[in-house]
């Protein structure tokens, strides 16, 4: 009887074919819980700005395999004592240390699995896997839970330098045609290194760093933190608060099972066997086809969010230093209310107001280390003669104000 050749390959965009490094990597890839990130978008409602950014996190995971199956190879040629047993725990966490990821990644993740983090539901489902797949991932659950004896392993998975990023910013920057985000990830890779049991970047890797860290930033504010991007996000959070809303109020709300399980939820949710396999069912497909049924529905302010979405028409967003006037917002809102047929309160939904923050490089957590030619090791910030790298290190906060775009002439926006 013919056997089945488990060691598969996937021809990936970025770098080519990427190999299943054995039978319980492939049977993790093949698992349910795993092929659910086929169904889960890498950047959320990012499509809408770029149309290429169609990828998964399915995309994602593998690449990040990739990546670090090439930095283990690195760092073994450097003599760090890497096992079989180890590798394997590597591949396994990297693989999975996104599958916890919900609707759109990161757009509704404080809306739909209260209480749970996509890690914290990410490390559930390595637990899972564990029995159900009879054992195998203990040491790959110690290393992303950070309580393995060799922290650089975790600093793989989960650091300011890690397989994660390194995947994500190139990746992202491939599908959404940003060349500013192309990193050089094998540049990058070849020149880590550990030393005192921590990952660092050897000194002649200092450009590429930097180079890194650049793309980072321009990335987040001109990509990932698009204004168009995030308008359409912020207005999917708007159209998930109605409906939990109206379920509130005991009006009828139609969709998947799965998704009107977490709709109803209204305080943190307990992370169990249970909860899992009902998250397991929950996929970008029953947000779009809910969103598609409820542009029909009775309640105007659904309705409306609804048909914003899925028409693109979308509200005016302003992002600027400082925070909006209330006077402003209350001006706006109630011509919202008296255009729209809504009332004051549900006026909020199409005019609000908030902030965002970023920082490209935090100087006191899992800091990038430079190990210098005479053995001494640095911050990256402090080694680099780069000034902007210091200003990255600052947490950098906009304010944004959205509203529908008839609402308000030219005249009054300046």
């Amino acid at each position: 009887m013919a056997q089945t050749n488990k060691l598969k390959i996937f021809n990936d965009p970025i770098y080519g074919f990427i190999g299943t490094p054995n039978e319980f990597i492939y049977n993790l890839i093949g698992h349910p819980y795993f092929q659910r990130l086929r169904r889960i978008s890498q950047m959320g409602m990012s499509y809408l700005v770029y149309p290429g950014a169609h990828h998964t996190r399915f995309h994602h995971a593998l690449g990040s395999m990739h990546l670090m199956r090439q930095a283990i190879e690195v760092l073994r040629y450097k003599k760090v004592a890497i096992s079989s047993e180890e590798e394997n725990a590597l591949l396994c966490a990297i693989l999975l240390h996104d599958i916890g990821h919900g609707p759109f990644s990161h757009a509704l993740e404080e809306k739909i699995y209260l209480g749970n983090s996509h890690e914290k539901i990410s490390l559930g489902f390595m637990k899972s896997l564990n029995d159900s797949l009879g054992g195998g991932m203990d040491m790959a659950i110690a290393i992303f839970e950070g309580n393995y004896r060799k922290p650089f392993m975790n600093e793989l998975i989960s650091s300011q330098l890690d397989m994660d990023r390194l995947d994500y910013l190139k990746r992202d920057s491939f599908y959404t045609g940003v060349t500013e985000g192309n990193i050089n990830s094998e540049r990058l890779i070849t020149m880590l290194n550990v030393a005192d049991g921590h990952l660092v970047v050897e000194e002649k890797g200092i450009y590429a760093v930097e180079k890194f860290l650049m793309a980072r930033r321009f990335m987040y504010w001109q990509v990932y933190l698009h204004k168009t991007s995030l308008v359409a996000e912020l207005l999917l959070i708007k159209v998930v608060e109605r409906v939990k809303s109206l379920l509130k109020a005991g009006s009828d709300i139609s969709c998947s099972e799965p998704l009107l399980y977490f709709l109803k939820q209204d305080g943190p949710v307990p992370l169990n066997e249970d909860l899992l396999k009902k998250f397991a069912f929950l996929d970008d497909v029953d947000v779009l086809s809910a969103i598609k049924r409820w542009q029909f529905h009775d309640d105007e302010v659904l309705s409306r969010l609804c048909k914003m979405l899925l028409n693109r028409k979308l509200l005016k967003i302003k992002i600027r230093n400082k925070p909006a006037k209330e006077g402003k917002v209350a001006e706006k809102q109630k011509w919202v209310a008296e255009n729209y047929g809504v009332s004051d309160e549900e006026s909020g939904y199409f005019v609000f107001s908030g902030k965002i923050d970023n920082k490209t490089y935090d100087l006191e957590h899992q800091n990038i280390n430079i190990l210098k030619k005479n053995s001494t090791i640095i911050d990256v910030a402090k080694a680099s003669d780069h000034l902007a790298l210091q200003a990255f290190s600052k947490t950098t906060t906009k304010y944004y104000l959205c509203y529908p775009k008839a609402s308000v002439s030219e005249l009054n926006l300046r």
